[in-house]
C-alpha cells in the first residue's frame, strides 16, 4: 500500500463515519491523520511500526492501528463494517461536487434514495430541493455533477490510462517482441475513453491465450473476436482493445489505429485519402507513408484532424518543443505554504536534474486553505532565496543555477492581485491565478481574468479555466478576449502540466502563437517528484503545435532574467 492509497482509505473512512453520524471526535481524528500523512514524504507508511507511526503528526496509538492493518490487508474492521452498512450507490454520492456526507445521509435516510439514477429523479421532480438545507440552488448544482459524472464515465486522464497501458505492454512483452500504445495513448490525449494496443504475432490464437493468463484483464466476449481481444482491467472501466497484427502490416497497422479519422479522411490533390494510402499499400515507416499521400509528416501527438495541416504550411515538426528544450522550471510550491518538500530541497533537485533556474510560486496569502503566505513569510522567503543562490554561485560558478523570487497571487473576485503593490514589486515574476469563488458566468469570469491581466505585475496567467480534468469543469472563458488581453499587455499563458489540468487546453495553442503569446509549460509541482509531469506538458504543447521559440521557459537563466527585467521597466 502507498501512502497515498492509505490516505484514500483513512479520508473515506471519515466520510463513512461523518455519513452514519457518528462520534465527532472520532472522525476528526481519520480527517486530521489523512491531512497530515498526505504531507508527510520522509518514508514508507507501510514499512513503519506502530510506535514509529504514534511519532508521526496526526497519528494517535488507534490511528496507528488502523494504519498498520491497512498497511497488510488494505482495510480494517471499523471500515469493512462502515462498508458492509452502506449501500453502493450511497457511496457513489461521494463523487458528486457541492454535496457531503451529511447532506448524502439526508438524501439517503430523508429520501430513501440509495443510488444516481433515483438521486436524478428526485432532483427533476423538485423533490430535493424540498429538503432542509438544500432549496433550488443546490438541487439544480446536483444535476449538473451528475451530467459531468455521466459524461466522465469510462475514461481515464493520459496518466492514468498510460499506467494502464504500460502494465498490459510490459506483459505482453514477455511473450510478444513487438506491442504498442496507439490511439487516445499514442496521441497523448488528456482524456482517453479506450486504451488500444497493438501486437505483431502470426499467431491471433497465441495472442488470445496470452491474454487469457493476465488474471487482472476481464474479457468482454461479445463484443472480442479472433483478432481484436475487448474488454477491460478488473475495476477500472475503461475499455481496452488489444490488436492482433501481422509482422508485414505492422507500420501501417499502427498508423491506422493512432490517427484519429478526422485526420485519416484528409485529401491530396487527386482525392486520395491518408487512409486509402495507409489500408492499401504497405509501408516501412509511417514517413513513407505521408510522403506517398503527397503530405508533410504529422508527429502522432497532433493526428486529431484540426488544425495540422495548415500548422504544417509554416512549421516543421522539429520545431515542436521537447522536454530537452526546457532550461527552467516554473510555477512550483515548498512548505512555505502546501508544498511536501522545503525551498532547499525543490531547488537542488531542478538543479540535479539539468535545469538552470526553478522559479518558486507559493500560494499567496488569501489562500488559506493552501497555507498561503503573509507578508512576514514572503520576505523571510526573499531572504532563504538570496543565501541559496548565493550559495549555488559559489558551489559552481562555470553552470549557473538560481531560483527565481515568484508568488502564485490569487485573482481576487474582483480580479485584483493578493497584495499590496509593494510586496508585488518584490517579485521577480507573479502567477496570476483563480482558486476562489468558481462559480462564474462566462461574461464575469472573463472580466476577472482581463482585470489581472491588465494588472503590470501579472507575468503569467495561471490554469486559465481552473479545469480539473473528470472532477471538474473549468469556468467559462471568452478564450479570444483572454488571449488578445494577454497579446496585448505581454502577458504569458501557462499549460498547468499536471495531468489533472493539462490547462490551458491544447486546441487554443495555435491562437496563442498566431497573436504572438508566449506559453510556459508548468508542472504547478508541490513534490519534487511533480517536476516530471512537465512531460505530460510537453505532450499536451506538442499536440496544440507548440515551437520551442514561443515557450517561455525554454529560454535560458541569462535570457528569462533580461526578459523579466525589461517587461518591469515598459511596465512599472
Amino acid at each position: 500500500m502507498s501512502n497515498p492509497e492509505i490516505v484514500e482509505i483513512l479520508e473515506l473512512t471519515a466520510k463513512l463515519l461523518e455519513l452514519h453520524n457518528a462520534d465527532p471526535f472520532k472522525i476528526k481524528g481519520y480527517s486530521v491523520a489523512a491531512f497530515y500523512l498526505d504531507k508527510y514524504k520522509e518514508g514508507e507508511l507501510q514499512n513503519m511500526t506502530e510506535q514509529e507511526l504514534t511519532k508521526l503528526q496526526g497519528v494517535g496509538k488507534s490511528t496507528a492501528t488502523k494504519i498498520a492493518q491497512i498497511a497488510q490487508t488494505g482495510t480494517f474492521p471499523e471500515l469493512e463494517e462502515l462498508i458492509s452498512n452502506t449501500p453502493l450507490g450511497v457511496m457513489e454520492m461521494f463523487n458528486i461536487k457541492g454535496i457531503g456526507p451529511k447532506k448524502i445521509a439526508v438524501l439517503w435516510r430523508e429520501l430513501g434514495i440509495d443510488n444516481l439514477h433515483e438521486l436524478e429523479l428526485a432532483c427533476l421532480n423538485g423533490a430535493v430541493s424540498k429538503l432542509k438545507g438544500f432549496g433550488n440552488s443546490i438541487q439544480q448544482k446536483i444535476l449538473d455533477s451528475l451530467a459531468f459524472l455521466k459524461d466522465q464515465a469510462g475514461k481515464l486522464r493520459m496518466d492514468k490510462a498510460e499506467s494502464v497501458a504500460n502494465a498490459i505492454i510490459k506483459e505482453l512483452r514477455k511473450t510478444f517482441e513487438m506491442v504498442e500504445a496507439a490511439g487516445d495513448i499514442r496521441r497523448k490525449s488528456e482524456i482517453v475513453d479506450t486504451i488500444r494496443i497493438l501486437a505483431v504475432t502470426e499467431s491471433p490464437a497465441l495472442l488470445q491465450n496470452t491474454i487469457g493468463e493476465i488474471d487482472w484483464l476481464v474479457q468482454n466476449e461479445k463484443q472480442s473476436s479472433p483478432f481484436v481481444w475487448r474488454g477491460n482491467v478488473q475495476d477500472v472501466a475503461v475499455a481496452i482493445e488489444i490488436v492482433a497484427v501481422k509482422p508485414e502490416r505492422a507500420v501501417n497497422e499502427l498508423f491506422l489505429e493512432t490517427a484519429d479519422a478526422e485526420h485519416l479522411g484528409f485529401q491530396n490533390s487527386s482525392g486520395t485519402s491518408i487512409w486509402r494510402q495507409a489500408y492499401y499499400e504497405t509501408a516501412d515507416t509511417e514517413a513513407a507513408i505521408y510522403e506517398k499521400a503527397g503530405f508533410p509528416y504529422i508527429v502522432p501527438e497532433m493526428r486529431e484532424g484540426s488544425q495540422e495541416f495548415i500548422w504544417a504550411e509554416k512549421h516543421k515538426s522539429e520545431e515542436l518543443v521537447t522536454w530537452d528544450d526546457l532550461k527552467g522550471i516554473l510555477h512550483n510550491h515548498s512548505t512555505y505554504s502546501d508544498g511536501q518538500h522545503t525551498l532547499e530541497q525543490m531547488a537542488v533537485h531542478c538543479r540535479d536534474l539539468g535545469f538552470e533556474y526553478l522559479g518558486i510560486a507559493d500560494h499567496s496569502q488569501t489562500a488559506v486553505y493552501a497555507q498561503g503566505l503573509p507578508i512576514a513569510d514572503v520576505i523571510r522567503q526573499h531572504q532563504e532565496i538570496e543565501k541559496l543562490n548565493a550559495r549555488f554561485a559559489t558551489e559552481n560558478p562555470a553552470k549557473p543555477f538560481k531560483i527565481l523570487k515568484g508568488i502564485e497571487s490569487d485573482i481576487l473576485g474582483d480580479g485584483s492581485l493578493d497584495y499590496p503593490s509593494e510586496i508585488l514589486a518584490s517579485f521577480d515574476y507573479i502567477v496570476a491565478s483563480v482558486h476562489s469563488n468558481l462559480t462564474m458566468s462566462q461574461e464575469k469570469a472573463t472580466a476577472r481574468l482581463l482585470k489581472a491581466i491588465e494588472n503590470p505585475y501579472t507575468t503569467i496567467l495561471g490554469h486559465p479555466t481552473g479545469r480539473l480534468l473528470l472532477s471538474r469543469e473549468g469556468y467559462p472563458i471568452d478564450h479570444k478576449v483572454i488571449i488578445d488581453a494577454c497579446a496585448a499587455n505581454q502577458v504569458v499563458v501557462e499549460i498547468n502540466a499536471s495531468p489533472w489540468r493539462l490547462d490551458l487546453d491544447w486546441r487554443w495553442i495555435s491562437y496563442c502563437m498566431e497573436k504572438g503569446v508566449l506559453l510556459s509549460i508548468n508542472p504547478d509541482a508541490h513534490a519534487k517528484e511533480g517536476y516530471l509531469d512537465m512531460h505530460y506538458g510537453v505532450a499536451n504543447a506538442r499536440k496544440g503545435g507548440l515551437t520551442k521559440e514561443m515557450t517561455f521557459n525554454t529560454f535560458d537563466l541569462e535570457k528569462i532574467e533580461g526578459y523579466l527585467r525589461d517587461r518591469r521597466a515598459a511596465k512599472l
